[in-house]
């Protein structure tokens, strides 16, 4: 299927992730279909995966910026402005679970909110010109943390309970100049980072299999490629008349009914 996302400019926020991160991926997929993929992130790593995306023939940028300071975000949108001159999609997917729970400082409260929710918000704001001109669309990338809660994550729930709110929100405000916004919803999804975690756990493995277990359709996790497949098919013209939606992919693990699970 022809996305006709060809020299689309599709700007991705922490998108320099470990090689197979969602980001990561999400650049890779829009690279895929011709797209131009603009990777905005603090992480040098997005040196590399430019310049891989170069030599291929692929129009992309990396433009390094700590995400939880909206002044580099600004200045970040300025650049992307005198680069291209204009943004088809904005897809918010920089996020980090860092749990900061109710025991934690309030520093690291509001440095979660800084990363989790406002570099959405000023990502968003400072690209909205752009947006407008080109009647594009903006994709958050949300979690199941904020709409169960977790637990020992106030910040990070509080952040995507926020991306939630905000999506619906710009929905209804951008209504008018054309703009979609919707959000994906990922429960869970087997990521290096998430691989790491499994690592430092004495019982990793037992753990890794009581959350399998709990994902009704397959009995498995959702791949970072499946995230990025529904990211692409949602920012794309086939995808035109959807907008202010919560879209799960996540295996039925938030919605289904837990009688499924009865071995």
């Amino acid at each position: 299927m022809d996305l006709n996302l060809k020299d689309k400019v599709v700007v991705v926020t922490g998108a320099a992730g470990i090689r197979g991160s969602i980001g990561e991926t999400i650049v890779q997929s829009l690279a895929n279909e011709g797209a131009i993929p603009v990777i905005v992130c603090r992480n040098d790593r997005g040196i590399g995966y430019a310049e891989e995306l170069n030599a291929k023939g692929i129009d992309s940028i990396f433009v390094k910026t700590d995400l939880s300071d909206y002044k580099q975000i600004e200045a970040a949108a300025k650049v992307i402005e005198e680069k291209y001159g204009r943004v088809d999609a904005l897809i918010n997917n920089v996020g980090v679970n860092d749990g900061a729970g109710l025991e934690a400082s309030m520093e690291d409260f509001m440095w979660s909110l800084k990363l989790n929710l406002v570099s959405f918000y000023a990502m968003t704001k400072y690209l909205l010109p752009m947006l407008k001109a080109s009647k594009g669309n903006i994709l958050n990338i949300s979690s199941k943390v904020g709409l169960t809660g977790q637990g020992g994550t106030s910040g990070y729930a509080a952040s995507k309970g926020g991306v939630n709110g905000l999506t619906r929100e710009w929905a209804v405000d951008l209504i008018k100049y054309g703009i979609r916004s919707n959000a994906i919803i990922i429960a869970e999804s087997w990521t290096p980072a998430y691989q790491n975690w499994i690592d430092t756990l004495e019982n990793g493995e037992e753990k890794l299999e009581s959350i399998v277990k709990k994902i009704p359709l397959g009995n498995r996790m959702t791949t970072p490629q499946e995230i990025a497949d529904q990211c692409l098919f949602t920012i794309s013209d086939k995808s035109s008349h959807t907008t202010g939606q919560f879209i799960t992919v996540d295996g039925g693990y938030v919605h289904l009914d837990r009688s499924l699970l009865t071995e």
